[in-house]
C-alpha cells in the first residue's frame, strides 16, 4: 500500500493515536478525511472533517457517499466502559461490541465496495494486546477486541478477491485518555502511528506494535494456563 498520493479514511481522528495517523498520513502526502461524531472536535491542519458515529447506520452510510475516493480506511474509533463481563451493564458490554465488532464491520462494509474501485487499497483495524488477553476492568472491551480481531482475520480472506489489504495493530499501552490512570510504562501514539503505516506500506498484514503484543502473541502457543496462569 503507497500511502503517498493516496486517500486515507481514519474514524476517531480527532485524538490520540486516531489524530496521529491523520496527521502523519498527511505528511505522507495523502488526502485524508477525519471521521468525527463532533466535526468541530476536529483541528488537524489539511484534514477533512467528516461526521460519523460507527453505531449508527444512516450516519456511515453518509460518510461513505461523502468519500468515495477513499484507497485506505483505518478503523480506529473505540470506546471503554470499563465494563466487567460477570456483572458489569450489559448496556455498556453492547456499546463497546457495537463499536469495536459492529461499527468496524459496518464501516468496512460500507467503503469495501470504494476501495475496490478505487484499485483495492488497504484497512487497518487497531486492535489491541487485549484482543488475546484479558484483565479484571478490560473483559468487557476484551472481548469485543477478540471479537474484532476474529473479524479482521476474516475480512482479510473475503475481501482478498478484491485486492484489499486487511491488517490488524496490536498493541499494549498507549498513553492516551483511556489509560491516563494506569501507572505502566506507555507508547507514544506518534510512534505508533508511525511504525503501523511503514508496515503497513512494506504489505505487514499483522502489526505487533510493542513488546507486550510480541510477548503476548508468543505465549498464545503455551495456551490458556500461559496466558491466564491460576493457582491450583
Amino acid at each position: 500500500m503507497k500511502l503517498e498520493g493516496s486517500t486515507a479514511f481514519v474514524t476517531g481522528a480527532n485524538r490520540g493515536l486516531g489524530r496521529r495517523f491523520a496527521e502523519q498520513l498527511v505528511t505522507r502526502g495523502a488526502t485524508v478525511y477525519g471521521g468525527v461524531r463532533n466535526v468541530a472536535s476536529l483541528d488537524v491542519p489539511g484534514v477533512i472533517p467528516v461526521r460519523i458515529d460507527v453505531t449508527d447506520p444512516a450516519s456511515v452510510a453518509a460518510a461513505s457517499d461523502a468519500a468515495q475516493d477513499v484507497s485506505l480506511l483505518i478503523n480506529n474509533a473505540g470506546s471503554y466502559t470499563g465494563a466487567s463481563v460477570s456483572d458489569g451493564s450489559l448496556e455498556d458490554i453492547r456499546l463497546e461490541m457495537e463499536t469495536h465488532y459492529f461499527g468496524t464491520l459496518a464501516v468496512t462494509r460500507a467503503f469495501a465496495p470504494h476501495l475496490a474501485a478505487n484499485g483495492g487499497g488497504a484497512i487497518l483495524n487497531v486492535l489491541s494486546v487485549l484482543s488475546w488477553l484479558t484483565f479484571p476492568g478490560y473483559s468487557g472491551y476484551a472481548a469485543a477486541k477478540a471479537a474484532q480481531w476474529s473479524l479482521t482475520n476474516a475480512l482479510r480472506l473475503e475481501l482478498a478477491a478484491q485486492g484489499t489489504q486487511v491488517a490488524g495493530l496490536h498493541v499494549g499501552y498507549l498513553d492516551t485518555d483511556m489509560v491516563a490512570s494506569v501507572d505502566a510504562p506507555k507508547s507514544d501514539p506518534a510512534v505508533i502511528a508511525a511504525l503501523a503505516l511503514d508496515a503497513l506500506e512494506q504489505g505487514a498484514v499483522e502489526i505487533l506494535a510493542d513488546q507486550d503484543a510480541q510477548r503476548t502473541q508468543a505465549d498464545l502457543a503455551g495456551g490458556v494456563t500461559k496466558l491466564f496462569p491460576v493457582d491450583a
